[in-house]
């Protein structure tokens, strides 16, 4: 680095006491971590959209599981949630109540009609269930939208844990700093090894991501707990003898937040986990119903694993942190940016071998990159899959539709290292606006379309206008200021008191209902065909592995029952 100028970091985005430093054991774990992934997404390339899109439909229930798990916990599970906790106590509850509860609506209501209904993408579902390339495209760039939106958080917490490990490289590249670096770095490994593997290599890779993230914050938490004496057997229950000595700020309901916010962005968070894509599609990589049912509970399991732990991390690294650095709560307190690390904070200041802090934070950037993964996988297809091919090009040859989806994961990968260079907001904040999108736009359609077999194309097309909009307003208000220099945000405080962009859904989600049904009521009912296809997901009846629904009312099979 001689001869570079040196670039200092955002003071927003510096963690105070987090040792930025170049390590050489935790540099040497990520990189080989990083180079298994590239190595997993090598061997199980893909040469066809089967594999491209849907893995051939042939996961298994507990790797599908492993999948979903790794596909969830992201960084803002592995680092936002117990920041939120930290930083926000009670509040921070929020992400394990809503992500959790949104699971088991997706068990019951939606897992194996998903399965039986049996297409690509979210938007291929939408398309072909309420008739409609409008649809399609809407939910196609909803798709892309929540994938770029949810990245940029991932993106964030690839590079803070990377600044831990790696260290400063301020000015490497011209007019950037350490963090930015890092960004840029982080991204282009994932883009690189994405664009290769597709959803089969993606889906190897959450596996074996799935097992490096839950034995690295599982295997942290321990060490803390036993280290410092605030647990032995089990923290996720003993950590409670800590929380009267942390404060009213962690510990009592709604000291630092609202009841209604609360309420909100749970509620956000609910049906948000219902509409995300790159959720969803994991039930189309199955070979059944009953193996999409058993993948969701098994990911429910594997998920659970680490949300149980996060609150009893997030009590560790405030103790840790008032004892060694300052005061937790009060003025100056602890900075957004300590919070965003205090995973990998409360490790290192439990004075852990490094190696070991490089392992927990070696979790941090698995946990992002596995999200990622199915992220970009949803948005490429959406485009590649849902607008190319479905509509612009319908004679487009598998190599074309490979090449566009390709594209199309450079194209969000850039993207989402242009928005992160500056964040807008934490991580785990950043995620809750794309479940906000989620649940005002994809949810209601998922939902209706298939527990409503009369809901139409003009109602699909209406309610999905009004989500959009509606979920915009809030950004608007919240989130273009800080971009702005001009303009301080909020806009308004009123609208962001009563419809926060991360709670957003509570608002938009009842009015999305009420379009959607009124306009499918006053016109034309969707033909019969479409009528039998909804009911056919609903058949006891077991298909085969690439049957779909619809080709089981297309063949003549059994006559679904009536209504």
């Amino acid at each position: 680095m001689t001869g570079i100028p040196p670039v200092p970091l955002q003071e927003s985005l510096l963690p105070e006491s987090l040792d930025i430093s170049f390590k050489l054991l935790p540099a040497i774990l990520v990189v080989s971590m990083l180079g298994l992934f590239l190595a997993i997404g090598f061997v199980f390339r893909v040469a066809d959209t089967e594999n491209m899109w849907v893995a051939g439909r042939s996961i298994g229930n507990v790797e599908n599981g492993m999948a979903i798990g790794a596909n969830w916990m992201s960084a803002a599970s592995y680092l936002g949630m117990a920041a939120s906790i930290a930083l926000a106590g009670f509040y921070g509850l929020v992400y394990v109540v809503g992500w959790t509860t949104g699971y088991f609506i997706l068990l019951i209501f939606m897992a194996a009609q998903l399965r039986r209904f049996g297409k690509y993408t979210a938007p291929d579902f939408v398309g072909d269930r309420f008739n409609s390339d409008g649809a399609r495209a809407i939910a196609a760039i909803t798709t892309f939208l929540i994938g770029f939106v949810y990245a940029i958080g991932q993106a964030k917490g690839m590079a803070l844990v990377g600044l831990y490990i790696f260290g400063d490289y301020g000015g490497l590249i011209p007019g950037l700093d350490g963090y930015q670096v890092m960004v840029v770095a982080m991204m282009i490994i994932t883009v690189g090894y994405l664009t290769l593997s597709g959803m089969l290599g993606a889906t190897k890779n959450q596996a074996v991501q799935y097992t490096i993230l839950i034995i690295a914050f599982v295997a942290g938490l321990y060490a803390v707990g036993w280290t410092q004496g605030y647990s032995t057997v089990l923290p996720q229950l003993e950590y409670g003898m800590l929380i009267d000595s942390l404060g009213s700020e962690f510990s009592e309901p709604f000291a630092t937040s609202s009841y209604y916010l609360w309420v909100a962005t749970t509620f956000s968070l609910i049906v948000g986990t219902c509409g995300l894509p790159h959720v969803l599609v994991r039930f189309y990589t199955v070979e059944s119903e009953r193996t999409a049912r058993w993948s969701t509970v098994w990911g429910l399991f594997f998920i659970c694993i680490l949300y149980w732990s996060a609150p009893a991390f997030a009590a560790f690294g405030t103790s840790l942190y008032s004892e060694n650095v300052r005061a937790t709560y009060g003025d100056p307190g602890m900075a957004s940016a300590a919070s965003e690390v205090i995973v990998v904070l409360a490790a290192q200041l439990a004075e852990l071998p490094q190696w070991f802090v490089g392992l927990v934070a070696a979790g941090g950037i698995a946990a992002a990159i596995a999200t990622i993964a199915g992220l970009f996988i949803a948005g490429s297809s959406a485009i590649s899959h849902d607008i190319y091919t479905n509509i612009i090009n319908e004679d487009a040859t598998q190599r074309q539709q490979i090449l566009v989806g390709r594209l199309s994961i450079v194209a969000l990968g850039a993207l989402t290292t242009l928005a992160a260079l500056d964040p807008a907001s934490s991580i785990a904040a950043l995620v809750g606006y794309a479940f906000a999108l989620a649940g005002s736009v994809l949810f209601p359609m998922f939902f209706l379309g298939m527990w409503w077999e009369n809901a139409n194309r003009e109602g699909a097309l209406a309610g999905m206008t009004t989500g959009l909009v509606m979920w915009s307003i809030p950004m608007i208000n919240e989130i273009v200021p800080t971009y702005m220099s001009s303009l301080e945000a909020p806009l308004s405080a009123g609208l962001a008191q009563w419809m926060p962009a991360i709670g957003s859904a509570l608002i938009t989600l009842p009015v999305v209902f009420i379009v959607t049904i009124a306009v499918s009521l006053v016109t034309d009912e969707p033909d019969m065909e479409t009528k039998r296809v909804v009911r056919q997901c609903h058949s006891p009846e077991p298909m085969r592995q690439q049957q779909t629904a619809e080709d089981v009312v297309t063949d003549g099979g059994e006559t679904p029952a009536d209504d």
